[in-house]
């Protein structure tokens, strides 16, 4: 059976092959190549025949997502051919819209097989019908897995350096009040967020005479330039792993009003400098540290609990969402170009101009410095609009960033303005000058009595010994994990030797079922080596696809998976060493801010 439509320029085009469209199907299908693919996007339903030939081409666990903006299409196929199989998986998306929000919702879910690898499965019929909501929507997939992948990666890659990072600002931590006592300080009132982008210096200076008319919500990089120039921001967001963020409070007067805003995972010598900033911890200094799931393995429940705020992937993410949560209405945007205005990097006089200063000499000029930061990026540099709808350059990371935002403003109850006054158009922002947001937004005074969080108890001490306990609790239990996982490694590589003495193995094999089972008793520590350790888990993510796919039987196969569960435990105890290491460190940091209180921790 096949179906006829009519096409945008009045053709009549069957959709399948009127005389064998199943093997027609499975013939196109066998086509592909994509041994490791992991995600299929089928350009066209039809009446499914594709859809069945993907499933048995690639294997049930495949993702398959299939563009088709005809919602009759999908109903006639759903009525006509038997996919009942086909959909009871779970695996297969109807992407019906273009809708950016909505895609990057429904693919969330789909991040590390989209990481994994996807293949376009363009037929035929979807190259002359609906040709270009399916090239859209092939473009937005490729987005989204750009995304995906930088996600995935930075998350795996930066790992073990998130967790000694939250491990290490546990002391701040669990002595700074959460992010509850700026919930909906400011409901109603405009926030302005500054980052560092090159067009900031358009409008930086109009921010003098808006202190006391918006809240202020300024990247980490651009605190000294504010400063500078008589402006105090209310917040600052600082989110880095890296330890060279700290030079973005180091030298500078930081106001006591001003409240830094970060994400545990942020580099805990950048926290340290910030409390050390203009006369060190005798004077009050505002932090507050986000929920983080990490920190509650390392401390408890009830230590870490905090109302959850959401965390962003850069600080101007998080700012944002620094606004949302203290209720700003509207959010403006200034120095967000996410592109290369007038092709440059950063707006001048940022901390990062500041730690390029030892380079600077006659043959290496600012200039020069900015376009190597540019250049070091060619291969990754795309073409986009800028606010006018004239073409702009940006790179791969930052139209990552893009995509974010879009998908952030489109969700956002708030009206986002971009006031940036350059870089790349963002949708679901208003663009217009930042004089015209101020004009339309910025007329009122804040009321003194948003403030009234300065008040609250900024550093109460009271909490480390507890803190302390948990900590050293935890590391006495990992020597007995660590046990557990050495001897199932060594009992892998024995299973190994055995596969020709089936008696043998299966009597060592009992073994095995029991370790797993000791393994879960120490729940706990398995997820926070598994938190250490993120690589191990796409590895065998990656190894259980390629074994599912694999057609080796008996020895083969058993020799197979003995090998990927060994490079998994190897993982592990590599993870648990790490682990080792992080708590061993955290717990200085307990006992250096208890000698600070002249407390005593217990042993």
């Amino acid at each position: 059976m096949t179906a006829r439509v009519e096409t945008g320029d009045g053709r009549k085009l069957y959709l399948h092959s009127r005389h064998d469209p199943v093997r027609e199907a499975a013939d196109f299908c066998r086509g592909l190549e994509a041994d490791d693919a992991a995600c299929v996007v089928l350009c066209g339903l039809g009446l499914g025949y594709h859809l069945t030939a993907l499933m048995k081409q690639f294997g049930e666990d495949t993702i398959i997502l299939v563009s088709e903006p005809d919602l009759v299409t999908i109903k006639t196929a759903l009525e006509t051919t038997n996919l009942t199989d086909e959909l009871a998986h779970g695996n297969v998306e109807f992407l019906t819209t273009l809708d950016k929000a909505g895609l990057h919702e429904r693919l969330s879910g789909r991040s590390s097989e989209l990481v994994l690898g996807t293949v376009f499965a363009v037929p035929p019929a979807g190259r002359n019908h609906n040709a270009e909501f399916h090239a859209e929507c092939r473009r937005a997939v490729t987005d989204f897995a750009s995304f995906a992948k930088m996600s995935v990666m930075t998350l795996v890659r930066n790992a073990g350096l998130t967790c000694r990072n939250v491990a290490n600002n546990l002391p701040t931590y669990l002595t700074t009040p959460p992010a509850d006592v700026l919930l909906r300080r400011f409901a109603g009132y405009p926030a302005i967020l500054v980052a560092a982008g090159p067009s900031l210096t358009r409008n930086i200076d109009q921010l003098k005479e808006l202190q006391d008319r918006a809240v202020i919500i300024a990247a980490q990089t651009t605190l000294g330039p504010l400063l500078s120039r008589g402006i105090r921001p209310h917040f600052v967001t600082s989110l880095d792993f890296s330890d060279l963020s700290r030079h973005f409070f180091e030298g500078i007067e930081i106001p006591e009003e001003v409240v830094l805003v970060a994400e545990p995972k942020a580099s805990w010598h950048t926290v340290d400098a910030f409390l050390r900033s203009g006369g060190g911890r005798d004077r009050l200094r505002r932090v507050v540290l986000l929920d983080n799931r990490f920190a509650h393995r390392c401390v408890g429940e009830h230590l870490a609990r905090r109302t959850p705020m959401r965390a962003g992937s850069t600080v101007m993410h998080l700012a944002m969402y620094l606004a949302q949560w203290m209720g700003c209405d509207p959010i403006i945007f200034i120095g967000q170009d996410l592109a290369f205005t007038g092709h440059s990097y950063y707006a001048p006089g940022v901390a990062m101009h500041r730690a390029w200063a030892p380079e600077m000499g006659r043959y290496c000029t600012l200039e020069m410095k900015e376009f190597e930061r540019i250049v070091r990026q060619r291969s990754l540099i795309r073409e986009v609009k800028d606010i006018h709808g004239h073409p702009i350059f940006t790179d791969d990371q930052m139209f990552t960033y893009l995509q974010q935002f879009e998908r952030d403003f489109a969700k956002c109850a708030a009206k986002v303005i971009d006031a940036t006054e350059g870089g790349v158009r963002k949708a679901g922002a208003e663009v217009m000058p930042l004089r015209k947001a101020v004009e339309l937004h910025c007329r009122r005074p804040l009321d003194p009595s948003c403030f009234a969080y300065l008040k609250s108890n900024w550093s109460d001490r009271s909490r480390l010994c507890h803190g302390r306990d948990a900590l050293a609790d935890r590391l006495e239990k990992l020597g007995a994990f660590g046990g557990l996982c050495q001897e199932t490694r060594d009992l892998l590589e024995e299973l190994a030797g055995l596969l020709d003495s089936p008696r043998e193995f299966n009597r060592k094999i009992v073994r095995i079922d029991e370790l797993r089972t000791l393994v879960q008793s120490h729940a706990l520590l398995f997820e926070m080596v598994r938190d250490v350790s993120q690589l191990a888990e796409l590895q065998k993510f990656a190894a259980d696809r390629q074994l599912a796919a694999d057609e080796a039987t008996g020895k083969t196969k058993a020799r197979r998976q003995l090998a990927r569960d060994r490079r998994f435990i190897d993982a592990l105890l590599e993870g648990r060493d790490r682990l080792e290491g992080i708590l061993k460190e955290a717990l200085q940091r307990f006992d250096d801010a208890l000698k600070s209180t002249g407390a005593e921790g217990s042993a």
